[in-house]
């Protein structure tokens, strides 16, 4: 391989996109969103550790074990795992495998979301109806701050996704449209993660 065709991948982090495909601001703008990431992660990382800090403190109303329920926690997280989807979607576009596969596990991935989006929703009118409000205790407090904080971040991901999949259509598999897969790509992964950390340091251990 030579220098220059080893200096075009570098472009493209986190995804060997064609060579063809690189720009001299690619890698400016995809290292720009690695720092928006650590940024974020570090706002989750402080969420949970306020939660770490006051889960204990229920001041006399219902703790976890009272609001928490573990099906509807583990069914939202095998809709979240749609990693899978969003990582096949980056393979057909990483091997031109075609628009319709593309564009279809993009929707199964938005499909994915919304489900999740759905029951949270449901979880978070149950709460509402048992009296498990914010204003009650410093540990419904943190949990109404670090949950919904990340189901503000799924939304958000579902958005994007329903603008890229417009865009795909509109221009296709250009090279903003392909960078711009990329950082999606690396956001929804993210909430991933979050949610798997979520699931387990708040609902598992809080249900112990």
């Amino acid at each position: 391989m030579s220098a220059g065709s080893a200096s075009e991948r570098r472009r493209h982090p986190g995804l060997n996109l064609h060579e063809s495909d690189a720009h001299p601001s690619d890698g400016e703008v995809v290292f720009g969103f690695w720092v928006f990431m650590m940024s974020d992660a570090v706002l989750f990382a402080l969420l949970f550790a306020v939660y770490a800090s006051l889960g204990a403190n229920t001041a006399g109303g219902p703790g976890p074990r009272d609001v928490f329920e573990l099906d509807p926690a583990a069914m939202e997280t095998l809709l979240l795992l749609s990693s899978f989807t969003f990582g096949i979607a980056s393979l057909a576009m990483k091997y031109r495998r075609g628009m319709a596969l593309l564009q279809g596990m993009l929707a199964t991935t938005l499909l994915l979301g919304l489900g999740f989006l759905g029951l949270e929703v449901h979880d978070f009118v149950g709460m509402e109806d048992t009296g498990a409000l914010p204003q009650v205790s410093a540990f419904l407090s943190a949990f109404y701050v670090l949950v919904p904080t990340h189901f503000l971040h799924v939304s958000l991901g579902c958005v994007w996704i329903v603008v890229m999949m417009v865009q795909l259509r509109m221009s296709g598999l250009d090279r903003i449209t392909r960078t711009r897969l990329l950082r999606l790509g690396l956001f929804w992964h993210f909430l991933d993660i979050v949610w798997v950390m979520i699931f387990s340091f708040v609902f598992l251990r809080g249900l112990l």
